[in-house]
């Protein structure tokens, strides 16, 4: 289960960042999960809920946005969303949607980025 160590990591990161920036309490993240992070967007929302609890994360709203596979063909030299055959969980094939290729060079899709942090501090320090 990737996903326990994966909401450990944006959790250390998204604390990091509030205490560099003297935050209160963080009020929002969102998080950019790929399609071929094998990542479970579900069972990440859960763990993420519960490594917070004692944090100032707490009370944030934690937002997933999926990132679809976008690729370029190095056979018709397609550019674009491919298609992806999902049948097995820990390997998906990507196929070209124009020409069928599978040798593909995948430009979005395996990324897992804390894309934004929204943040409350006290009075003081605004």
């Amino acid at each position: 289960m990737h996903e326990l160590s994966m909401a450990q990591a944006i959790v250390d990161t998204v604390l990091d960042a509030a205490e560099k920036n003297n935050a209160t309490e963080v009020v929002e993240v969102t998080i950019e999960v790929g399609m071929l992070t094998m990542l479970n967007p579900e069972q990440l929302k859960f763990l993420l809920d519960v490594i917070v609890e004692d944090t100032i994360l707490k009370n944030a709203e934690i937002i997933i946005e999926d990132v679809p596979v976008e690729i370029e063909c190095r056979g018709c030299e397609f550019t674009g969303l491919a298609n992806t055959d999902g049948s097995d969980h820990y390997l998906a094939i990507v196929v070209c949607p124009e020409c069928g290729e599978r040798n593909v060079e995948v430009l979005t899709g395996k990324e897992c980025n804390v894309k934004t942090i929204k943040i409350e501090k006290s009075d003081e320090d605004a």
